[in-house]
């Protein structure tokens, strides 16, 4: 059996989110879904937990970060092209993200992100096909 990730990311407000992560192509596993959290499905293996911020709480003793003003996590996925990467980017800020950096282009390997309605950033890159090996 493969290892499952799940990421979890606390959110102002799970509406929102949701609504924000279905305008870029996500969809959610009704299952685990309720008023305080649902299941972003982001391939077989991974898996992003949206929880109120409420909810969050009760996973840990510490404070949440406030992500529009301090970094606590990155989260990065491969993409299958430049062209996914760039319309993926452009959704995430027409839903109501923003990009943090510019485009990284370097040759083999080309990058870009957004920032989702909670500041959290979201990587996303591409390799060219062999450039590892």
């Amino acid at each position: 059996m493969a290892t499952k990730i799940f990421v979890n990311l606390p959110v102002k407000s799970l509406d929102k989110s949701v609504a924000f992560f279905t305008r870029l192509g996500f969809t959610f596993n009704p299952q685990f879904t309720d008023e305080t959290a649902t299941c972003m499905i982001v391939s077989e293996d991974i898996f992003v937990m949206l929880l109120t911020e409420e909810k969050f709480k009760t996973f840990t003793p510490k404070e949440i970060c406030d992500a529009t003003k301090s970094t606590e996590v990155l989260v990065c996925l491969s993409s299958a092209s430049r062209e996914e990467i760039d319309e993926m980017v452009r959704k995430a800020v027409a839903a109501g993200g923003t990009t943090c950096n510019e485009p990284q282009d370097h040759g083999f390997m080309y990058g870009h992100g957004f920032q989702d309605l909670d500041g959290h950033i979201w990587e996303l890159v591409y390799m060219e096909p062999g450039a590892t090996n």
